[in-house]
């Protein structure tokens, strides 16, 4: 479909704004598993030894989150198999960070916590996409209870330590972003980014992905946030395209008011609620 997104399209790095720096960079690094790739007192990026994953950014100045503001939901972390969500799941209980979740979706296994900031973060795996229920429209998925003791036990490490960091492979593998209006959010991200809608659940959430992704994001409005992005939490997060066609092909149908800036290959634009969205080429 012309006005859809490349099938290539995926997501790249997030950018969250944090007051205490090194509390958060030592849960993503410790529970999560991800390496420090850059540091200094103001700013910091974490990632595989492949790809930079996280932006973590020192903002003294502004408040928490108000807690009628849209904003992240979760950061969706995507390892390559089930040892190494497994091993995951070691490194949490070992630091003894606490489980808000763990679900089986049907299409993936997936467990939920909180950084120390109060963001919300997903580990999960997928399932082999021909065993994702559903059609080539729409996907299948659910919420029910994970086995946690037996993803243990699958994991890659030792029976007595967690196992390895990340490993290579190991992505951001979707967003979830709590919206005032799920319409106008599906009309942005829809619409005009040309992600293809893949899973609706009654007028409170939306799944959209490219190339038949189960969800590059998420989108809800479950906890009734009526007022526009503010204080710390998401920054931004990339949408990575593989070339300047694919580009200029989604900047060709967003409102001209919406593109805050462009450069070389990127583009940063508005999304509704405030939401910063960046463009990039692969």
């Amino acid at each position: 479909m012309p006005d859809s997104i490349d099938p290539a399209a995926r997501i790249g790095r997030v950018t969250l704004a944090v007051a205490d720096l090194d509390a958060t960079i030592a849960f993503y690094r410790d529970v999560v598993g991800l390496a420090v790739r850059e540091r200094d007192d103001e700013r910091a990026v974490l990632g595989t030894d492949a790809d930079a994953l996280l932006v973590l950014e020192a903002d003294a100045d502004a408040g928490p989150r108000p807690a009628d503001a849209a904003g992240l939901f979760h950061t969706a972390f995507l390892f390559p198999s089930r040892a190494a969500l497994g091993d995951a799941l070691g490194r949490a209980r070992d630091a003894g960070a606490h489980l808000t979740g763990a679900s089986d979706h049907l299409v993936s296994e997936a467990v939920y916590l909180r950084d120390p900031e109060g963001n919300g973060v997903e580990l999960y795996r997928d399932r082999p996409r021909d065993e994702w229920p559903g059609t080539d429209d729409r996907v299948e998925m659910d919420t029910r209870r994970l086995d946690v003791d037996a993803l243990l036990a699958d994991r890659a490490g030792d029976a007595d330590g967690a196992g390895d960091p990340a490993p290579g492979g190991t992505t951001v593998g979707h967003v979830h972003l709590e919206v005032t209006d799920l319409d106008a959010a599906e009309a942005f991200f829809g619409e005009a980014l040309g992600f293809a809608v893949r899973q609706r659940m009654g007028t409170a959430a939306l799944f959209v992905a490219a190339g038949g992704y189960h969800h590059h994001v998420g989108l809800n409005t479950w906890n009734g946030r009526t007022a526009p992005v503010s204080g710390r939490g998401l920054r931004s997060f990339e949408v990575v395209v593989p070339d300047e066609a694919a580009l200029e092909a989604v900047l060709g149908r967003l409102p001209e008011a919406t593109v805050d800036d462009t450069a070389a290959g990127a583009a940063t634009v508005a999304a509704p609620d405030g939401f910063a969205v960046r463009l990039v080429v692969e």
